[in-house]
């Protein structure tokens, strides 16, 4: 079976890394690993249209409420980055509402709610909410890993760089959020597969710092 046509996420994807390493990524490497990534990212989307045309309506009304170019860009990536990366919900169909909630939040700083008082609140008490739906539907895929992930590294970092005086705080910010998907992806890459990921404990030690970013986002306001 070739790489495009793998069902399961985890090995497609070391697959596409083992690729990428044999070729001692040579520009050459690079192209074919890129040629076939997105070969599989469309195949897959192709066979969920239900959940691609539930993330073109999600992001359809984001662009709609987007707060002005950047916030376009902004949703426009997001659309993109959620069709490709669509294989990752593996056996299901569909966005579950723990997706959805997802991807909302990762898109807070499109709209005018992002620069609110209550943004950080908002971000926090959503990521709660969708993990706890995930798993009391039993709807938890590499999908929803992968894009909470992502969505708070987005939205935290953000945040940080563009309501936070305080350097310290922006530093810690990338070093907890945005520094982990970094470091991740370099380890993937000289690897040649992926590593097993931090629990979000690990991955992301700045829970509690999630709260004080909130709550001083709230007062400076």
């Amino acid at each position: 079976m070739s790489v495009v046509d793998l069902t399961d996420s985890r090995a497609a994807t070391d697959a596409l890394l083992g690729i990428l390493k044999q070729g001692r990524w040579r520009p050459r490497a690079l192209a074919g690993f890129l040629r076939l990534a997105a070969r599989r990212s469309l195949r897959q989307a192709a066979r969920r249209p239900r959940a691609l045309g539930e993330a073109t309506l999600l992001h359809g009304l984001l662009l709609a409420v987007a707060r002005d170019r950047d916030g376009r860009a902004w949703v426009a990536t997001s659309w993109t980055l959620t069709v490709l990366h669509l294989g990752l919900l593996e056996q299901r169909d569909r966005l579950s509402p723990a997706d959805a909630l997802t991807l909302l939040r990762g898109n807070l700083p499109a709209t005018a709610i992002g620069s609110c008082r209550w943004s950080g609140l908002l971000a926090l008490t959503s990521d709660l909410a969708d993990g706890r739906l995930a798993r009391r539907r039993a709807t938890v895929s590499p999908f929803g890993d992968y894009a909470g992930s992502l969505a708070d590294a987005a939205f935290w970092t953000w945040l940080v760089l563009r309501h936070e005086p305080s350097c310290t705080g922006q530093a810690a910010a990338i070093a907890s959020w945005a520094a982990p998907v970094v470091t991740v992806t370099a380890v993937a890459v000289r690897r040649g597969t992926m590593p097993e990921r931090p629990r979000p404990a690990l991955l992301r030690p700045a829970a509690a710092m999630q709260a004080v970013l909130a709550l001083r986002h709230i007062l400076r306001r």
